[in-house]
């Protein structure tokens, strides 16, 4: 389909305040891309909320599908893909790169915070190698959602600003309907946008994006020693919050892995049900490298392939491999510091103390045994009803016990529990509800999903249906990557 761009500019009153600063680092950085247009462009849903704060006007133009579809580019995008390589599943693969997604540009928001625009299934760019650089409706609905919910939940997260069918169909197991997100970050630099400048030994272009990234994100930094002390404080408090809530990312690679300390890339991404520290649901995981338990782990050794690219910014590499060694010993203790304070607010404990460990594992012990729902058990110790979900309530008994006793002197254990434990969650069984209702053109599911996890702590008797877990017919086996 052919495009006459100024005849689509011409008539757009959309107007988004594009200030872009990726686009004027090196070329080697990217590679300028316009977005492919499609046949049909349907939107399907737009973020007025989040436009607002990005300082986006004319939200009733009627071309609004046809530019989050990318079949007309807004006045003052630049559009590009990023260029990065990264660790897939343990194997280095040294370019990857922005293989369906462009960045449009970006906007300094309302709150004075930078992020990118970006589209994502949006065609062909120069790292698709052989893929379509397409994205089907069920994964975008599927980032919609959950990237919306995890926001809600007070997760660092990038966020969903809209969604359009393109008309057309994309081929994976079978033929499915096509479609496109708008995505939003504080940025979209990785660990694999350090690596794969490291990997080839362009220290200039390691130096240059060094000083981007510390500019953007982490100004209180002032060498690449604290820079990495930053990252690893965002990525151990990101990781503890995860676990905190039952989120498994499903595949933390280390192009999945943002500087900037947000959740990114919800591909076979899934919320536990039943608490296991073994789940795993990504289709693509056979090991368990991506685990529930297992990302604790993985964000270390993430971390230290980001630790591995910054050396070569050191005055003697050689010399800082010790400290550096040590920064990443270190981090363990950081996730678990992390992990206390978030699993000590879900039992009612303000400022946990290393001795509440105890009290916290002996109930996740429990939960295991008795396979309870990880969201609805810590949720019933605010409401009552945990004790209903253990088939044998001898040990929980017993727990209550000694938990009681513990939050005795708590100021205010209720509010504590309340605001750390949701009433609501992304289900998978109702994520997979919600596709296969819009794969039959019914986008109601879609909507009602966003309005109930927009207040995920609320009692919401409008939604109670949403807090049960999955029937024995329902359970999801296994989640999937949108390519």
């Amino acid at each position: 389909m052919a495009r006459d761009k100024r005849s689509y500019i011409s008539g757009m009153t959309l107007h988004i305040p594009f200030d872009n600063s990726y686009a004027a680092l090196p070329d080697s950085f990217y590679s300028r891309v316009e977005p492919e247009p499609v046949k049909d462009p349907s939107l399907i849903a737009i973020n007025e909320p989040l436009a607002r704060e990005l300082g986006i006007d004319g939200l009733d133009d009627p071309m609004l599908a046809a530019i989050f579809a990318g079949n007309a580019v807004p006045d003052g995008a630049s559009p590009l893909a990023q260029l990065y390589a990264g660790h897939q599943f343990g194997q280095y693969n040294p370019q990857l790169g922005d293989g369906r997604a462009v960045l449009l540009g970006e906007t300094v928001g309302k709150d004075g915070i930078r992020r990118d625009i970006q589209l994502k299934g949006s065609g062909r760019t120069p790292y698709s190698r052989m893929g379509d650089g397409r994205a089907w409706l069920g994964p975008v609905l599927r980032e919609y959602v959950v990237s919306e919910a995890m926001h809600a939940l007070g997760v660092p997260t990038t966020r969903a600003l809209a969604a359009v069918r393109t008309g057309e169909r994309v081929v994976r197991e079978r033929p499915l309907p096509g479609a496109v997100l708008t995505r939003v970050a504080q940025s979209h630099l990785r660990v694999g946008t350090f690596q794969v400048f490291a990997a080839r030994g362009d220290i200039a272009s390691l130096q240059t994006l060094f000083d981007y990234a510390v500019a953007r994100h982490y100004p209180e930094a002032t060498d690449p020693a604290t820079f990495l002390d930053a990252v690893m404080r965002r990525q151990a408090a990101l990781v503890a919050q995860w676990l905190s809530l039952g989120f498994i990312h499903g595949v933390m690679n280390t192009d999945n892995c943002s500087i900037s300390g947000e959740t990114i890339d919800y591909g076979p991404c899934a919320f536990m049900d039943s608490y296991h520290p073994a789940t795993v649901f990504s289709s693509i995981d056979r090991f368990g490298r991506y685990g529930y338990a297992a990302q604790a782990d993985i964000i270390v050794w993430n971390m230290a392939q980001l630790a591995t690219a910054l050396l070569s910014l050191m005055p003697d590499p050689e010399a800082s491999v010790e400290a550096f060694t040590a920064k990443i010993h270190a981090m363990p203790e950081m996730i678990r510091a992390e992990w206390l304070s978030r699993f000590g607010k879900k039992i009612g404990i303000a400022q946990a103390v290393p001795e509440d460990a105890t009290l916290i594992t002996n109930l996740l012990a429990l939960m295991e045994d008795s396979e309870t729902d990880f969201t609805n058990t810590f949720r019933g110790l605010v409401d009552g009803t945990a004790r209903d979900l253990f088939a044998d309530p001898t040990g929980f008994d017993q727990w209550t016990e000694t938990w009681t006793a513990r939050i005795d002197g708590e100021d205010d254990p209720e509010g504590a529990m309340r605001a750390a434990n949701p009433v609501l969650i992304p289900r998978n069984h109702r994520i997979e509800e919600m596709i296969q209702a819009a794969v039959n053109g019914d986008d109601s599911l879609f909507h009602r999903l966003n309005a109930a996890y927009a207040a995920p702590y609320e009692d919401a008797p409008d939604y109670e249906d949403l807090r049960r877990g999955p029937l024995p017919t329902e359970v999801v086996q296994a989640t999937f990557c949108g390519t």
